[in-house]
């Protein structure tokens, strides 16, 4: 039976061994840093398919000191670091999935329990030797335990939102749960670290959490952890260099998510693309949509359609390519409680379905692939114009391709005219780049409105001999 206390390194070698290993070691620095101090409680939060649960792999299979694991780090980054070998195999480590237990409960409370008693399970097994005063009460197990040892823990917990999601109303297992895990982990001796992953930053009760002693490193405020989940433009430069893929297509797909950090003054910022898609694009060498492997566009309807002021026009405008402003400060960290359009957008940061551009607060669609899910919702809502649109943009597309291929030339205008666009086409003489081009060609002008927040767009075909 798989242990909770431990667990080793067989998660993590399973990484090491795919087609695709991208080192993210270097955020054991960063958590070696905060271990044993004020700063050891932290929790990331990412969408899904950021690599999150790879990471808490990795830390367990770092931390734990039940294994010689120094083969497995010598040859990334982290081995590099100061702290590598201090901290290498020192803690006894606790590895839990929450929502593992939450899928095999009927209730918060049942959930909890069975959480407890396997935890205390496998504190008696291993530590057979030890008189527990209250072998009921894992927090007093686990002080009995650190009294033995002089060992404290690395507590890493997966997916800790899991109830905020799947229990969306139930406010009282909500503050139950957030109780259980402020008395497990705050101002404890035995904790070296507590480290969270999950969708969700912290639940937030009127203007306390009770979770108060998290750092929380975010996708709108990722702050040193911005390089860490998804891969850098770097990373993903490589991949398509050792795959023999486009890396502009790539971009195009999957970038687009902008992470800032701070470095002392200097902010750093991080253009981070969608690693599970990019992983299989490298794999498959076909450039598509990967979120329908792991989300639907049913979840990203559900919101969009929510009847709040500027929602459905903020919608348009992104999908047009617009940026939107947004305040992220009103929104209370769950799936339920939305005050305006702000609230519903910052959730959708957290989602992976917005990029957050932090310097000037705005949101965007971050790529292709993300706006094929909005495409996918709005499809099958009662949203006439923005359909219209969609269909038009194919019919337009279906039309040039119909033209035997012919080569374009284009124009973009903002809030003047699309004829003014072929104009200025003709006057400078922009048909002059393509010199060796023979055969049929397209002038195509194309303005879009800013009062009416519509597309015109004026075509006109010639033969270029």
């Amino acid at each position: 039976m798989e242990s909770y206390l431990n667990p080793g390194s067989f998660s993590f070698r399973g990484s090491l061994r795919s087609k695709i290993y991208v080192d993210k070691s270097e955020l054991i620095a960063r958590t070696n840093e905060a271990l044993c101090t004020e700063q050891k409680y932290i929790c990331v939060s990412r969408p899904r398919r950021f690599g999150k649960s790879m990471a808490a792999n990795m830390l367990a299979a770092y931390y734990d000191r039940n294994e010689d694991t120094e083969e497995l780090f010598q040859s990334l980054a982290i081995s590099k670091e100061k702290s590598y070998k201090e901290h290498l195999n020192q803690y006894d480590v606790i590895k839990i999935n929450m929502q593992e237990f939450l899928s095999m409960s009927e209730t918060m409370e049942e959930m909890l329990e069975m959480l407890k008693n396997y935890l205390v399970s496998d504190f008696k097994e291993t530590f057979h030797k030890i008189q527990f005063r209250d072998e009921k009460n894992l927090i007093q197990v686990m002080k009995d335990v650190f009294r033995y040892t002089k060992c404290p823990f690395v507590i890493l917990i997966d997916e800790w939102d899991c109830l905020f999601r799947e229990y969306k109303q139930n406010k009282d297992a909500q503050k139950k749960y957030l109780d259980f895990l402020r008395a497990w982990l705050k101002d404890k001796d035995y904790v070296a670290l507590a480290y969270m992953t999950g969708i969700l930053p912290i639940k937030k009760y009127g203007s306390h959490s009770a979770l108060n002693m998290f750092t929380e490193y975010s996708m709108p405020n990722p702050r040193e952890m911005a390089e860490y989940f998804g891969f850098t433009e770097k990373e993903v430069t490589s991949l398509c260099e050792r795959f023999h893929r486009d890396f502009e297509e790539t971009q195009a797909w999957y970038d687009g998510y902008e992470l800032v950090a701070v470095n002392g003054e200097e902010k750093i910022s991080y253009a981070m693309y969608s690693p599970k898609s990019v992983v299989d694009a490298m794999l498959s060498g076909v450039f598509d949509n990967y979120w329908n492997q792991t989300e639907t566009y049913e979840a990203l309807k559900v919101y969009i359609k929510m009847n709040f002021d500027g929602l459905k026009d903020s919608v348009i405008r992104m999908l047009a390519g617009e940026r939107v402003q947004i305040n992220t400060g009103t929104f209370s960290n769950d799936m339920t409680n939305f005050q305006g359009k702000d609230d519903v957008l910052t959730l959708l940061i957290h989602l992976g379905y917005l990029s957050y551009h932090w310097p000037d607060k705005m949101v965007t669609i971050p790529n292709k692939e993300v706006s094929q899910e909005y495409i996918n919702a709005i499809s099958t809502m009662d949203w006439a114009e923005v359909t219209a649109s969609v269909e038009s943009s194919r019919k337009l597309l279906k039309a040039l391709w119909n033209l035997d291929k012919p080569a374009i030339v284009m124009e973009l205008k903002w809030d003047k005219s699309a004829r003014g666009a072929i104009s200025q086409i003709k006057d400078k003489h922009y048909v002059d780049a393509l010199k060796e081009y023979q055969g049929n060609l397209l002038l195509v002008g194309i303005n879009y409105e800013k009062d009416t927040k519509t597309h015109t767009c004026v075509i006109e075909r010639m033969y270029k001999d």
